[in-house]
């Protein structure tokens, strides 16, 4: 059995300004919007913009992480331009390594992060030819119809073992009730809670975030 440790937090899929900035006031490190079009919690580029500016001005600190899927440079180009920026980019498509490297390599000042669906153990090798493209590595359970935000969890067992080069993130079906066998188990750099912290896709339910901050506190002190 592993020590447990306290991870970084990412609460994503925030759709709505007092939401942020009420979540970001209760000590995460990084507030998630999500900019796929198909996705329930996508939040187009004017509100995105008008949230990441008020983060930007009311909690500086606060990772602003913008989720988008096999877009293009320019697109995103244009989307990490200009006011209501964000500080993170996590690609969550099917983006090459040599799309990773570019992206990186032309700006520098943005944190990428490559999001793999993982749908049999052996894909978490994929992350490894990743180390040297990108900042970080987020993991989610693999689905069939969504490329996120589905609550799904990866078996605990696959990732005991894991030992990236670059820090790595866990996502899918993280709260309160599971986050105690996951940090058991396993290390990861950060982890990435959506929908179980929902009254509805888009819409958190701040006692259930508070309820996992205060679970990962106490984890805290007994570490």
């Amino acid at each position: 059995m592993k020590t447990q440790t306290s991870p970084s937090v990412k609460i994503c899929g925030i759709t709505q300004i007092e939401q942020a900035l009420e979540i970001a006031s209760l000590g995460v490190d990084a507030i998630g919007v999500i900019g796929v079009e198909s996705s329930p919690r996508f939040l187009c580029e004017k509100k995105r913009r008008t949230l990441f500016n008020e983060l930007i001005e009311n909690a500086p600190s606060i990772k602003r992480v913008w989720v988008v899927a096999n877009l293009d440079i320019k697109e995103i180009r244009e989307g990490i331009e200009g006011e209501g920026s964000p500080s993170t980019v996590q690609l969550h498509g099917g983006e090459s390594r040599k799309l990773c490297e570019e992206l990186k390599k032309s700006y520098p000042d943005i944190q990428w992060w490559k999001a793999l669906q993982i749908r049999k153990k052996a894909d978490l090798h994929l992350a490894e030819t990743y180390e040297d493209s990108v900042d970080a590595i987020l993991l989610d359970a693999w689905s069939g119809s969504s490329l996120g935000g589905t609550g799904n969890r990866l078996p605990i067992k696959w990732l005991e073992n894991i030992n990236y080069k670059i820090p790595w993130w866990l996502a899918g079906g993280i709260s309160d009730s599971s986050i105690n066998e996951i940090l058991s188990r396993t290390q990861p750099t950060g982890i990435d809670a959506s929908s179980k912290l929902e009254l509805q896709p888009g819409i958190k339910d701040i006692e259930k975030v508070k309820a996992l901050l205060d679970k990962l506190k106490a984890i805290k002190k007994l570490s």
